[in-house]
């Protein structure tokens, strides 16, 4: 019997990372098309855009800056709205599979995200898409249950491993995804919905014949409104010093990345000129760098240093990496900066590891939720702060200074104060971080 045991483990674990892999491929396809259909959308709905940027290709060939301008703002609230459901919704899908097991709720959410797919393919207006977007922020809380799942099905030795082949699956996806959306987008700004819906709906039925249980009952929690409280799940955190220190180099390092995501390709559009497939190229080589440092380098960079050091090293990398990306003034540049700064994934599993060996396992559910939570707060002040604030405002007649690449040198702010904190907190609980490695 015993030398069954490790196989379901294993198995579950690879269906979890082929999971995530399709979600975030899914995800991927979109990234190079988004910014662009918003921009159509925009100039068939009333008045927005003129008449005769309704009849072009592209909204852009109408004024210089103003379809730019428009399209940031737009973007940022729409990426909003998607945060703040999963930042709603997180800790309910998190108490749900303490309560319920992961697997239903891990398989609901994926059946949703393909029907949220189609919806987004067939909408017909800005309206549409934020209400694809919307449904989508619900069923993409799942994330939160995959980490628990995670969680569940690892050992001490293989914990940040794990997280680390979580991170290899999402710049697998990133690498894939974007070029798939890229090429595709070339052809119709339609069809990476399609696509992307299409996975999610393989992907779920895959995981209803194949995703075992990973939570047994009798170590699953009582479920009551206060779990379901986003707020009330994030003061859940104090329970563990620790972790609660954690969190907040968790919330600017979030912050930070989800800014760099959500302008990304109208900052590269504006700066560079770059279209769908130089955009879907340019993120196909983050996925590949975050594949070799996420899934290559962690378990030995981990075990060499310890977490505390990788968090601070990947910390320190990130932040001369954002800045790098505001300063570029040529877009070979931005080649450079992702293959030199890429090793700052380091910090995102070694977090990930300090948290789980801390936590109860009948909590990794709410705790996870709780994380989860905060980087859907981060999602949601990300793109307005980022898109609509940020950049609309300084490539903007408004603005004192032409400046699109002030995003980016705010996150590396936010990365430099992520490792001011992070030195402080390991030095507050060093035998903490001890006792996990």
């Amino acid at each position: 019997m015993t030398d069954q045991k490790p196989e379901p483990r294993q198995a579950a674990i690879a269906f979890i990372l082929v999971t995530l892999f399709i979600d975030i491929l899914g995800i991927g396809v979109i990234v190079p098309v988004l910014p662009e259909l918003v921009k159509q959308l925009l100039a068939v709905d009333a008045g927005l855009i003129t008449e005769t940027a309704a009849n072009t290709t592209s909204a852009a060939e109408t004024v210089t800056d103003q379809p730019f301008v428009l399209a940031g703002r737009y973007v940022g609230v729409i990426a909003a709205s998607y945060a703040l459901m999963q930042f709603l919704f997180a800790p309910v899908m998190g108490a749900l599979s303490d309560r319920f097991g992961r697997r239903p709720i891990i398989l609901i959410s994926l059946f949703g995200l393909g029907i949220d797919f189609l919806i987004q393919g067939f909408a017909p207006s800005i309206g549409w898409l934020f209400a694809g977007r919307i449904f989508a922020g619900i069923m993409g809380a799942n994330f939160t249950t995959a980490n628990a799942y995670i969680a569940d099905v690892s050992t001490e030795e293989t914990r940040a491993r794990n997280f680390g082949f979580m991170g290899m699956m999402f710049g697998l996806g990133f690498t894939i995804g974007p070029v798939i959306g890229g090429l595709l987008g070339g052809w119709s700004l339609r069809a990476p919905f399609f696509v992307a819906a299409g996975l999610a709906l393989v992907n779920w039925l895959y995981g209803f014949f194949v995703l075992p249980e990973s939570l047994p009952p009798e170590k699953r929690g009582t479920l009551t409104l206060r779990h379901a409280n986003p707020f009330a799940s994030m003061m859940r955190l104090r329970v563990y010093p620790l972790v609660a220190g954690l969190s907040v180099i968790f919330i600017c390092k979030s912050l930070a990345q989800r800014g760099l995501e959500n302008v990304w390709v109208l900052y590269t559009d504006y700066r560079y000129g770059w279209d769908e497939i130089t955009n879907g190229t340019a993120l196909g080589l983050v996925g590949i760098c975050a594949i070799i440092v996420q899934g290559g380098l962690v378990r030995p960079v981990v075990k060499r240093f310890g977490e505390r050091k990788t968090v601070i090293f990947g910390s320190i990398v990130g932040t001369l990496g954002f800045l790098g990306y505001g300063l570029a003034s040529e877009g070979w540049m931005v080649y450079v900066i992702i293959t030199t700064t890429s090793v700052g994934g380091l910090a995102g599993p070694a977090i990930q590891s300090l948290v789980t060996s801390t936590v109860d396992e009948t909590e990794q559910g709410k705790i996870q939720g709780a994380l989860t939570s905060l980087t859907s707060l981060t999602n949601i002040i990300a793109p307005v702060l980022f898109n609509t604030l940020l950049f609309s405002y300084f490539i903007s007649e408004e603005s004192p200074i032409l400046l699109p690449g002030a995003p980016f040198l705010v996150g590396s702010c936010l990365l430099a104060i992520s490792t001011i904190v992070a030195i402080a907190v390991f030095k507050k609980f060093p035998k903490v971080e001890q006792s996990s490695q």
